[in-house]
């Protein structure tokens, strides 16, 4: 069993539970500007992360702040911020999304392992204006299923990808914002190179996120000149000592 598999098992568990306790639902109407929108443009969008641990790298922020960090995102340009919830794997909460929402303006993805409604329910309960679909962990009539509830529900989707076929399949289900993974989520293992071939297949009016090991502003320009329209970026802002820095720098990347 590799590593998406057991998150997945653990997903299911979670999910049960879930639907044991219930959770809070809130009605919405989508909001304006869309999240889609803001990631058009020249410059080049970054999604900032609050990432507390990871499977790959162990432990990295476990003491984070999260709303200090959140608004050090928000003040250095950041387009949305990121914050991963799971807690068994990546040691983040619900907890943080909430709060992280309540103390910014921008839009917050809650970044899991979605396999049920009941989750997206939860997001948006817990402020969030953007959910994660990855089609690796997803048979298909789930994915389009979990898409359509989620856009119906006032939120916007980033449909996660790591190779052609997966493409293909976020493209059948009329993702609008596709995130391009260039870790291996069944390896763990990192490579550029996977947004650079992938970008190759750009379609026209679909915004294009690299997601995952982007490390320098060259490897953001690099992305950017491929086409990506944003990048994802986690781990190092987590260990920056100034994460402002590298946002308001990548930021300024044009083509």
């Amino acid at each position: 069993m590799n590593i998406l598999d057991r998150i997945i098992e653990t997903k299911r568990a979670e999910v049960l539970q879930l639907k044991l306790t219930g959770v809070e639902r809130i009605d919405r109407e989508a909001l304006k500007p869309s999240i889609k929108q803001r990631l058009a443009g020249a410059d080049l969008s970054v999604i900032s992360e609050i990432k507390r641990a990871s499977p790959s790298k162990g432990d990295i922020a476990l003491e984070v702040d999260v709303i200090a960090q959140a608004k050090q995102y928000e003040a250095s340009g950041a387009t949305v911020i990121s914050v991963l919830t799971d807690e068994t794997y990546f040691k983040g909460s619900m907890d943080d999304l909430a709060a992280v929402a309540a103390a910014v303006d921008i839009p917050v993805l809650c970044k899991d392992f979605m396999i049920d409604r009941i989750q997206i329910d939860r997001a948006k309960a817990h402020g969030a204006r953007l959910i994660l679909l990855i089609v690796a962990a997803l048979e298909q009539e789930t994915l389009a299923d979990l898409y359509a509830y989620a856009y119906a529900e006032g939120l916007e989707v980033l449909v996660e990808v790591h190779d052609e076929e997966e493409l293909r399949r976020a493209e059948a289900i009329g993702a609008q914002i596709i995130g391009i993974n260039n870790r291996n989520l069944k390896k763990f293992e990192v490579d550029l190179q996977t947004s650079v071939g992938l970008l190759e297949q750009k379609q026209p009016d679909v915004r294009y996120i690299s997601e995952s090991g982007i490390k320098t502003v060259e490897e953001a320009q690099r992305l950017h000149a491929a086409g990506a329209d944003g990048i994802l970026v986690g781990e190092t802002l987590m260990r920056a000592d100034d994460p402002q820095v590298f946002i308001r720098e990548v930021s300024g990347v044009r083509v």
